[in-house]
């Protein structure tokens, strides 16, 4: 599309406004998951100042004639200031400019409660989504900011949200608003289209939208996924032919076919959205591809990893089978954790990975040309969620987890609950505050990277998985409970809120622990946490040979020779073989200092003894086992210079053993 002039200097600014969204999400359907439900997941991997906050829309009436406001979609924080959005939108004390909305659209009678995140997770009738953004072949901008389209992406997720009951309803809601009032996307790197997953007890759905060329409409289709499938969607549209005749399967705007026919994209035959439509990977080349490779694997699944262009070339499937699994929430959190381990691309090996195995790379900001490796775990989340739809117990519940997959702990709530405990509501991440979930993940996050690959299998990876297998016991405690319950009673939420604000306090119970156990290079105080040999050997250490001693004399004598330890009292020859056995037997008084003969001789013996020889051969046993032995080794001057100043000191500097 030829973008006016002004038109582009405002799309800049919104870009400079907005942090790039780069999402990954998961689908497993009702057949391959241990207890039945259908599961999606979104990572909402921003950039910088984002919005990592969980917030409750509580259910609403509405009068007849009312009007909807619906506000941009700003996905940096503080995301709205609004009194007509629930509490976790009410404006703070500082907070003194509310905003604006940019269209209204009529009302219904009542609309539904949800949870959301930047974008929407779950409403109370089960109907859960998760959003990655995508490519796409068309640009415009929202209303009152240059263009005419009043929806972005995470307004549909509301509408859905407050007005559907299943998935497919959902996607026919936000289809019907997206065609007559315009859509406008992220207008990031990532290009102007959008993706969701949606999902209720039953089925999976595909929605792709993205602007039709006015800029006053939208493009979309939307395909369900079959009960035994899974499938991945990086930031790339992923649906392909569509059959037009099979409305069970299918759903799509009634001008998909005629744009693509008026540019020439499409002369009949068979319709290949992605094909049509999408802009392909952006980026880089794998930047899509290769997480797709990886999490279809970690399903069970094998494809080619490499490709010419993932546009065109039908490298992966929009779902696909698999003979694995069955799945369950947790492996969904390993596969969002996961940074291409034991493959050719793994993320913690090689020298951008440190010595400590470090599985993020940070963005870089230098004018040197290159990339990273791009893997489904990323440093820069803001938070993750899993929605499980199902029809048992409470019915669909989903999973929280604040910061980036690494650190984070996922916590769950019923989609019927209300509230959210503040420590998941509140958060800036510009703001460190030790009140909320989202700096406790972060903290034990940046604080690993001390020692990263240590700290992650010995403290963070073993809480993850206690406190995680306590949420989902406590889902199932739950479920068994509510499913004794008449129909239509609430569910108990309060050990929710409980198991979150205990989660939230371990989180801040980790970075402490990791400093302690890791501090200044040791573990525990003490050896036991060296480098690797491999990175050892890479960085030169082994070639870089110490520089040699001078010829004797040397030492504190130097350039004097040391005074000749034969003419000293202190050597009794035969009553004590070792020079110095005669000065350690000889206990100090708290004041009392050695002599200047006991000093000299000392001095001489200690810088004379050749390296790698003992300094106390055959000293008394009560004179050996004293915690002075451990520094009579004479391994380097260093050494021998600390023993100088251990046994030459005053006792009043401390230097008493």
């Amino acid at each position: 599309m030829q973008w006016s002039k002004n038109i582009r200097s405002t799309w800049l600014a919104l870009l400079m406004a907005r942090q790039a969204m780069a999402c990954t999400v998961l689908g497993v359907g009702k057949n391959l998951t241990k207890d039945g439900s259908t599961i999606t997941s979104h990572s909402n991997d921003g950039e910088y100042k984002g919005d990592p906050r969980l917030c409750f829309i509580p259910a609403g009436d509405h009068k007849s004639g009312s009007m909807r406001p619906v506000y941009f979609d700003l996905i940096d924080g503080p995301r709205y200031i609004t009194y007509d959005r629930g509490e976790c939108y009410k404006p703070k004390p500082w907070q003194t400019k509310l905003s604006t909305p940019i269209c209204y659209v009529p009302e219904v009678a009542h609309t539904f409660s949800y949870y959301e995140g930047s974008y929407s997770i779950m409403n109370e009738k089960g109907v859960g989504t998760s959003e990655s953004t995508c490519s796409g072949m068309f640009y415009t901008l929202p209303a009152t900011m240059g263009g005419k389209a009043c929806f972005g992406i995470a307004a549909l997720g509301q509408m859905a949200m407050e007005r559907a009951s299943t998935a497919k309803e959902a996607v026919q809601i936000m289809g019907d608003f997206a065609f007559q009032y315009g859509f406008y996307g992220s207008n990031s790197f990532e290009g102007s289209a959008e993706s969701l997953f949606v999902n209720d007890a039953d089925e999976i759905w595909i929605f792709h939208v993205l602007p039709d060329p006015t800029g006053t409409s939208a493009i979309w289709a939307a395909q369900r996924i079959p009960d035994n499938h899974v499938a991945v969607i990086a930031n790339m549209f992923i649906i392909r032919e569509i059959d037009f005749n099979d409305s069970s399967n299918f759903m799509y705007s009634s001008n998909i076919k005629t744009i693509a026919q008026e540019r020439g994209w499409w002369t009949g035959g068979a319709f290949d959205f992605t094909w049509i439509y999408s802009e392909g990977e952006y980026d880089h080349k794998y930047y899509s591809g290769r997480r797709m490779w990886r999490a279809y694997a970690r399903f069970g699944l094998s494809y080619n990893d490499t490709y010419s262009d993932l546009r065109y070339d039908l490298v992966y499937p929009v779902s696909a089978p698999t003979a694995s699994g069955p799945f369950g929430v947790s492996d969904i959190f390993s596969i969002h954790r996961d940074y291409y381990q034991g493959t050719q691309y793994d993320m913690s090996a090689g020298l951008a990975a440190g010595p400590w195995g470090i599985t993020d790379r940070w963005n870089n900001e230098q004018p040197v040309n290159g990339t990273w490796e791009r893997s489904i775990a990323v440093y820069r989340s803001d938070y993750l969620s899993v929605a499980q739809g199902k029809r048992t117990g409470q019915g669909g519940v989903f999973y929280f987890g604040p910061a980036n997959a690494a650190s984070t702990v996922f916590v769950p709530m019923a989609a019927t609950c209300t509230g959210v405990p503040s420590e998941y509501m509140d958060g800036n991440t510009t703001n460190l505050t030790h009140s909320t979930a989202y700096w406790g993940s972060t903290s034990s996050f940046n604080v690993a990277l001390m020692k990263y690959s240590y700290a992650m299998a010995n403290i963070i990876l073993p809480a993850q998985k206690l406190l995680e297998t306590q949420g989902e016991d406590l889902v199932a405690q739950l479920d068994a409970q509510a499913s004794l319950l008449e129909s239509g009673a609430p569910c108990d939420c309060e050990p929710y809120k409980k198991h979150m604000y205990e989660v939230y306090k371990r989180l801040w119970e980790l970075p402490d622990k990791i400093i302690q156990t890791y501090a200044n290079g040791w573990l525990n105080d003490g050896p036991g946490a060296p480098y690797p040999t491999w990175w050892l050997e890479a960085v030169n250490y082994t070639n870089m040979d110490p520089p040699a001693l001078p010829e004797e004399p040397y030492g504190p004598c130097y350039p004097n020779p040391c005074p000749n330890t034969s003419n000293t009292s202190l050597l009794h020859v035969g009553a004590a073989p070792s020079p110095l056995a005669n000065v350690l037997a000889t206990p100090r008084t708290s004041t009392a200092l050695r002599s200047a003969t006991e000093m000299d001789a000392l001095r001489a013996h200690v810088f004379s003894t050749p390296l790698g020889s003992s300094l106390v051969e055959n000293v008394e046993p009560q004179a050996a086992s004293s915690k002075k032995t451990s520094f009579l080794g004479r391994h380097a001057d260093t050494d021998a210079a600390l023993f100088l100043q251990l046994e030459t000191g005053s006792a009043s500097n401390t230097h008493e053993l």
